[in-house]
């Protein structure tokens, strides 16, 4: 049998090369560190790559390749060179002999809600998917309507629809969990029209053009295999069935075998049935802050030097923390725009975007502070009146101050920094809405304790990035939806410890972060319901 192997940390210096040379001389450097220990190579490939810019006038290339084998490394080798013998990445869940008393229903068409579709579909499982959004071409129709005339529908938009939030997102690809099935996942994507780059990049991304593609194909295999996708359909209640769980929506009443609730973090409305209903929920942890902009050619001088001409756009990772709370950057977007979020009327929120090619001229970055349980009562409703309050002061504030419908509030870094709000962007112009901005003093929408340590934070991060704390960079109110602010408490099987065959699942039900944790939440609890049931006749 076949055996892989990882050999980690090998540098080539960028030397103002194309990627590809870099690429064939890591490869060459690995085969040569197998071969002084013996060992031939049938195969070498590239496994991850990564920029290593610690020094500007000594950046790097880091690798990790992939080394195929005939037979296994010795334990001397092993040592010698760091090896890390790779198992397959492989999904293969048993199936179990309990019979479905209908078929399972996958609420919601996230990340998570699709993974598990996926999954469900291709073994004989025929799921019916219940999203409360729109398809992604209806759904893009409508999240232009809102940028370009401030148009909302609160059932499609960035929050609501095929693909979930992620779809309108950079694609950010980044996990911190130590998982195998994460290549899996990847492999999946590139399957279903992702760039192959994304196997071997340590910050992989795809972009919102191709993530729509990405979601229409898995969405066509689900159908292709005898699965159903009822789109605005809005779970509205959830009850426990004889053998299974009652679903109703605006049209009918849905009998499910088994349930994936994969509703994401903005389905206030169900978050609120469910806790009206009994549902064991608890209070936990989120952030909340806002968007910062700086332009593209600035993050990449201060981050690269010169060799920001032979790389792609920088991307960064700043956290400080200060007892129990923190302040960091996240789902940082090179090359993207701040994007409007709102899914409640008369509310702003934000987000950040990119397309596959990163070609716009700002980077921007969600810039967010701890919020504790302690700070909105310990309670999961009061949890979500504390991000309410929020959205609905950043529109207060916006339109008091002469803005138009569903115009952000911004604040320039200097401002923020000094004491004062209303200086007008210059040099960096706001992306949000095509410049749909005004002025404001964002402090007085944030708490205090948001407001201080972005403060700080953002004098820390200056020494970090020459430029990070530029007295024009823009900062746009307010990211509120970083997270769930609560989680549907499940037994270690996945089911929920309040209503049985209801499995919560994903970002929603507070299990994830982001597009590839929440893909495996679904993979999993899929692999959870087959290993109980057995598939449809």
């Amino acid at each position: 049998m076949p055996y892989t192997v990882l050999l980690q940390n090998i540098k080539v210096p960028l030397d103002k090369r194309e990627r590809a040379l870099c690429d064939r001389d890591a490869l060459r450097q690995a085969e040569k560190k197998l071969l002084a220990q013996g060992i031939t190579a049938n195969r070498v490939t590239i496994a991850k790559r990564s920029v290593d810019a610690r020094r500007r006038d000594s950046i790097l290339y880091l690798y990790s390749v992939a080394a195929e084998l005939e037979a296994p490394p010795s334990e001397e080798a092993i040592a010698k060179l760091s090896l890390v013998m790779l198992a397959k990445a492989d999904y293969a869940p048993t199936v179990g002999t309990e019979e479905l008393a209908a078929r399972p229903v996958v609420v919601g068409f996230g990340p998570a809600g699709m993974f598990a579709a996926l999954a469900l579909a291709e073994r004989g499982y025929r799921p019916l998917v219940l999203e409360r959004g729109k398809d992604v071409d209806a759904r893009s129709r409508d999240v232009s309507a809102f940028r370009e005339r401030g148009i909302l529908d609160t059932e499609s938009n960035i929050q609501f629809g095929a693909g979930g939030a992620g779809t309108f997102s950079d694609g950010k690809l980044v996990t911190r969990k130590n998982d195998p099935l994460c290549a899996y996942v990847l492999s999946r994507l590139v399957e279903f029209g992702a760039n192959s780059d994304i196997l071997v990049n340590a910050k992989p991304h795809i972009g919102t053009d191709v993530l729509k593609t990405v979601v229409k194909q898995i969405e066509a295999r689900i159908l292709s295999l005898g699965g159903e996708i009822r789109y605005g359909a809005r779970v509205k209640a959830i009850a426990p069935h004889t053998r299974g769980v009652c679903l109703s929506t605006e049209e009918d009443t849905v009998l499910a075998g088994a349930v994936v609730l994969a509703i994401g973090h903005s389905a206030r409305d169900t978050y609120r049935h469910l806790y009206e209903s009994g549902h064991r929920l608890q209070p936990k942890a989120f952030s909340v802050g806002v968007r910062i902009e700086h332009l593209c050619e600035d993050i990449d001088e201060a981050l690269y030097g010169d060799a920001r001409r032979y790389l792609p756009h920088a991307e960064y990772s700043l956290s400080y923390r200060e007892g129990a709370r923190g302040v960091y950057s996240f789902c940082m977007c090179p090359g993207g725009e701040v994007v409007a979020a709102a899914s409640e009327t008369e509310s702003v929120v934000t987000n950040g975007m990119s397309n596959s090619r990163r070609d716009g001229k700002n980077d921007n970055a969600a810039l967010c502070v701890s919020v504790l349980p302690e700070d909105y009562g310990n309670d999961p409703m009061g949890a979500i009146a504390y991000q309410r309050r929020l959205e609905k002061a950043a529109y207060r504030a916006a339109v008091a101050r002469g803005g138009d419908l569903y115009a952000a509030p911004i604040m320039t870094v200097g401002d923020l920094l000094s004491g004062k709000y209303g200086t007008a962007p210059s040099r960096i112009q706001p992306s949000y809405r095509g410049g749909n901005t005004v002025p404001c003093d964002l402090t007085a929408i944030l708490p205090s304790y948001v407001s201080e340590l972005l403060k700080r934070g953002m004098v820390r991060f200056g020494k970090t990035i020459r430029g990070f704390d530029a007295p024009d960079a823009i900062l746009t109110g307010v990211e509120t939806r970083t997270s769930a602010p609560l989680r549907i408490l499940r037994s270690e099987h996945g089911e929920s410890l309040s209503v049985p065959y209801l499995y919560p699942c994903g970002e929603g039900a507070g299990y994830a972060g982001g597009i590839t944790s929440a893909a495996l939440d679904g993979l999993k609890i899929a692999a959870s319901l087959m290993g109980r049931f057995k598939p449809l006749e």
